[in-house]
């Protein structure tokens, strides 16, 4: 069987929003999916699994394989989803992010799942360290950061620790990819890739504001028409390379200088320049470049912001449709 060929067993434990987004990323695909309902309350909870259903299968439209099979989905309560875990070759985790109830689901996961199911949480708090620390072989445990909304986003952080077997991080790369997402992994660090550099632009946005630099809806606008479209063609590290690492050496250096020691470049900047590693300049810098294709490789990217900026265009221009609250001055003003 080939690698477009293979067909797991899905279980993704946890009915919530992530859970049901995850079921319904799998759906779109054709690939059936069994979502566990495993809340443990006094309440009558077929209610909640019902609309839950609902939920996931009211935004798929024309779902089904080659072969014309519609998928299936499984939405079912604890102790209907332990068989479905004994045949599981991959689970996702999905409960809420209190320590205590993932501590309390993977246990009840391991003492289901066959012995060589991988067990991926989809935690957007805990290190996988952490969650591996709650699985009886940690080989086979990993976090698979979804954004959300997990149908529609196409990025999925893979994050693994020294104990993961990489077969199991190629495995569910696999899997990613065979359902039509972009799988990127990284090692276990907090606010894996895209939350850590959101985190930051979303805090200088904030402070900006604070400090009277410009409005919200002007600087939601430049992120929108400017920073956005920029980053979706050229990646930052990308774009250091493509502008010359020497234009962020400097750049950094006057605005640490004005604002603050949270605008210092890494050591890596400062090593990149002294190396002669600035980018296509030097045909070397966070990547390595051809200078015979280098010309090439500018066209088609350039075709791509064209091409962007030839969709978006007529949206990014029109008037906003959100009221701006004004903002009080901060304390000490």
């Amino acid at each position: 069987m080939t690698d477009t060929e293979r067909t797991d067993v899905v279980v993704v434990v946890g009915a919530g929003r992530m859970g049901q987004g995850i079921a319904r990323a799998f759906l779109a695909a054709g690939t059936d999916v069994t979502l566990a309902d495993v809340k443990e309350t006094d309440e009558d909870r077929a209610g909640y699994r019902k609309a839950a259903e609902q939920q996931v299968l009211e935004r798929l439209r024309g779902t089904g394989s080659d072969s014309g099979r519609a998928p299936q989905l499984l939405v079912c309560d604890r102790e209907s989803a332990q068989d479905r875990l004994a045949a599981a070759d991959v689970v996702f985790e999905a409960v809420p992010e209190v320590i205590e109830v993932k501590r309390d689901t993977l246990a009840w996961v391991d003492t289901h799942v066959s012995a060589d199911a991988v067990i991926a949480s989809t935690t957007s708090t805990f290190l996988v360290t952490e969650i591996a620390d709650l699985v009886a072989d940690a080989s086979r445990v990993l976090n698979a950061h979804w954004l959300n909304p997990a149908d529609l986003m196409p990025l999925v952080e893979v994050s693994r620790s020294d104990r993961t077997d990489p077969a199991q991080v190629e495995r569910m790369t696999g899997l990613l990819r065979r359902i039509g997402k972009i799988p990127v992994v990284c090692g276990p660090a907090a606010g894996y890739i895209v939350p850590r550099l959101q985190a930051l632009v979303m805090n200088e946005a904030a402070r900006m504001v604070e400090e009277g630099v410009a409005t919200a809806t002007d600087i939601d606008l430049a992120v929108r028409a400017g920073l956005g479209p920029r980053f979706s063609v050229l990646g930052p590290l990308e774009f250091i390379d493509w502008g010359g690492g020497d234009i962020l050496h400097y750049a950094s250096r006057y605005l640490t200088a004005r604002l603050g020691d949270r605008f210092r470049a890494p050591a890596v900047v400062e090593e990149n320049m002294t190396a002669h590693r600035r980018g296509l300049q030097d045909h070397t810098g966070f990547y390595a470049y051809d200078p015979e294709s280098i010309a090439a490789y500018q066209a088609g990217r350039m075709r791509e912001f064209e091409e962007l900026l030839r969709l978006r265009g007529p949206e990014l221009r029109a008037e906003p449709v959100l009221s701006e609250r004004p903002v009080p001055p901060s304390e000490g003003d």
